[in-house]
């Protein structure tokens, strides 16, 4: 067992889930917490959703077909997760299962919203909960500068306009979340990938005992 994983199971944490904005960096960092910790990592199928570019080109028209997509395929990974045995395991997600229905309230028409979040609702309560989530936050600007960077053909309408809209939906949601602990992350001057020591200081805190929610704060010096 790693130390990152030992630390972590000791505190009670079994399923960890990386949360945040197009672009804030969340499978990324769920990917290296997995690796460090051999933990077993599930990641949201983004690409493969047959809706999405056209929900870029015309959202009103495409948002209700592109929201239950996600729904139903993160419902079927959940499915998976609750078959694992979480008292051995440890399980790192790249997202909650709530954020679809983040997005759906942002996106969504009145009437749609209604009949999704009858489908939610219904499958929600079947579904295994975070012992910890780590809220990653970046600026509108920088999240448009990380996604035209990584060049997904589908993501190149994205505007800031939503980003930003979309920023609002998340800090509201887990402001009132109270399902389990939150570590609020701001990654606009970080990059996990390329600063190991970063990486490190981020896993000493994902380990320190808190309740409720809290704000990364480095311990190096941000210049």
């Amino acid at each position: 067992m790693t130390d990152l994983k030992e630390k972590l199971i000791a505190r009670g944490i079994k399923y960890l889930a990386v949360e945040g904005n197009i672009g804030a960096g969340k499978t990324t960092l769920a990917r290296l917490i997995a690796e460090e910790s051999d933990a077993q990592l599930f990641c949201e199928e983004v690409e493969n959703n047959p809706f999405l570019e056209r929900y870029y080109e015309d959202m009103q028209e495409y948002a209700f077909q592109t929201q239950i997509f996600f729904l139903l395929n993160r419902y079927k990974q959940q499915q998976e997760i609750s078959q694992l045995d979480l008292f051995s395991e440890l399980i790192v997600t790249d997202y909650v299962f709530a954020k679809d229905k983040i997005f759906a309230h942002a996106v969504l028409e009145d009437d749609e919203l209604v009949l999704y979040n009858r489908i939610h609702s219904f499958l929600e309560g079947r579904m295994a909960r975070p012992d910890m989530v780590i809220y990653l936050q970046a600026s509108p600007e920088v999240l448009l500068e990380r996604i035209r960077k990584r060049g997904r053909s589908f993501e190149k309408k994205i505007t800031e306009d939503y980003l930003f809209a979309l920023n609002e939906a998340f800090n509201h949601y887990f402001f009132h979340y109270d399902g389990c602990p939150i570590l609020i992350v701001n990654t606009d001057r970080m990059d996990f990938v390329s600063d190991r020591n970063q990486l490190e200081d981020l896993f000493m805190r994902m380990t320190e005992e808190f309740d409720g929610k809290r704000f990364y704060v480095p311990s190096w010096k941000q210049e």
